[in-house]
């Protein structure tokens, strides 16, 4: 992985911490971050997924399940986000993006209140 990969990773995984506060770290490992619901998933019997940070061979992902869960939140997700947007939940990043990564920590925290309401 580049150092620039490094980076961005550190800079999105540090969003995910901030703006999910309240979720619960599953896994922090280098490159590779994964945040649980406080809630248990009927279907699974465990935790719910909240976010995942993890660095892939030419990409950092940023997935934001909540996206899935919650059709409403779509809504948020601006053009030049969604233009960083693969399937439902994922945003991929080759550099840090000041502009993107604000909206991306909104988007957050707004997903984060959608979970806490159920």
């Amino acid at each position: 992985m580049s150092d620039g990969f490094q980076a961005v990773f550190a800079e999105l995984r540090d969003i995910m911490l901030r703006a999910g506060q309240g979720m619960t770290v599953a896994r922090d490992e280098s490159g590779d971050l994964e945040l649980r619901t406080p809630g248990i998933d009927p279907k699974t019997g465990k935790p719910g997924w909240f976010g995942i940070v993890n660095m892939k061979k030419t990409y950092v992902a940023y997935h934001l399940m909540p996206l899935y869960a919650d059709p409403r939140l779509a809504s948020c997700v601006s053009l030049a986000l969604a233009k960083r947007k693969h399937g439902k939940t994922c945003f991929s990043f080759t550099k840090p993006d000041p502009v993107l990564f604000a909206q991306l920590e909104r988007l957050t925290a707004i997903a984060l209140a959608s979970v806490l309401s159920r």
